[in-house]
């Protein structure tokens, strides 16, 4: 008997795996990258998702691509797993200092959901963010202190 190995494919981003060979690739395939230490960061928002933990409980995870000086193209990971209200208000916290003019409120794991992907498709190419990455008793503390306006290359707009 044949397995299906097709439920896989509905069980992982597969579009977003074969990025992430593709970045093994580039890095030399070791996957053996510099552990970015704590400061501050010009970082864009590479991924931004509900998702599920380890054990299973739902958890916020967004990916931060930094994007100059020497951790260059290295991420920050905010995994944030959300079953209890402080939770749910640190992640909060940090999706309203991105600056969409969304309304940030939780109603439902599916409501939340869908949150995340309108505020991951409101600054995506669009905003980028000054973020102070550091210590918070044991924890990465992720805090917006700047966020900048990504400069349009379009000339579409030019009477010429």
């Amino acid at each position: 008997m044949a397995l299906d190995y097709s439920k896989f494919d509905k069980q992982v981003d597969v579009e977003g795996l074969k990025q992430d060979v593709k970045e093994a690739e580039a890095n030399g395939g070791t996957g053996n990258y510099k552990e970015v230490p704590y400061g501050e960061y010009e970082v864009s928002i590479e991924k931004m998702e509900l998702t599920e933990s380890k054990k299973g409980d739902p958890m916020v995870s967004i990916w931060f691509s930094i994007l100059s000086g020497e951790y260059k193209k290295s991420k920050l990971f905010f995994n944030q797993v959300i079953t209890q209200g402080f939770q749910i208000h640190i992640v909060d916290e940090l999706l309203r200092s991105f600056d969409t003019g969304l309304e940030i409120k939780f109603d439902s794991y599916a409501q939340y959901g869908q949150l995340l992907m309108d505020v991951h498709e409101a600054i995506d190419g669009k905003l980028e963010y000054a973020i102070n990455y550091e210590d918070n008793k044991g924890y990465a503390k992720y805090t917006i202190t700047e966020v900048f306006e990504v400069a349009n290359d379009d000339d579409d707009d030019l009477p010429f």
